[in-house]
């Protein structure tokens, strides 16, 4: 698991080899601008973040498709931990545009080619 600051997608192509799908999961705080990848499960991830001082209603699971970084299928908004009826999201997406689009902003700013 790994607090990103700025990753390239070469090294988010390695990260993936670890993983069943060529996929790379990640969860994103938004309040803080935060991201954290490389971990089996978004829980953990998840976890790393609320232990290091993030909050739970601004922590967003996401996965990074290293192979699409050129379109918009590069970002996936599906998790298990977005299942939040009390923020009004009930899937597993992010239903609020505001939000993808501040988490976007966020994986705009940490992955570069």
């Amino acid at each position: 698991m790994q607090l990103v600051d700025k990753i390239s997608v070469a090294e988010l192509h390695l990260m993936k080899e670890k993983m069943s799908e060529p996929l790379v999961k990640g969860v994103v705080d938004i309040k803080q601008r935060k991201l954290v990848l490389d971990a089996g499960l978004h829980s953990d991830e998840e976890l790393f973040l609320l232990e290091n001082g993030s909050e739970q209603e601004y922590l967003w699971g996401i996965n990074l498709w290293p192979e699409s970084y050129y379109s918009d299928d590069f970002v996936e908004f599906d998790s298990m931990i977005n299942i939040r009826p009390s923020q009004n999201n009930r899937s597993r997406g992010v239903e609020d545009e505001k939000v993808r689009q501040i988490i976007c902003e966020i994986i705009a700013e940490k992955v570069y080619e």
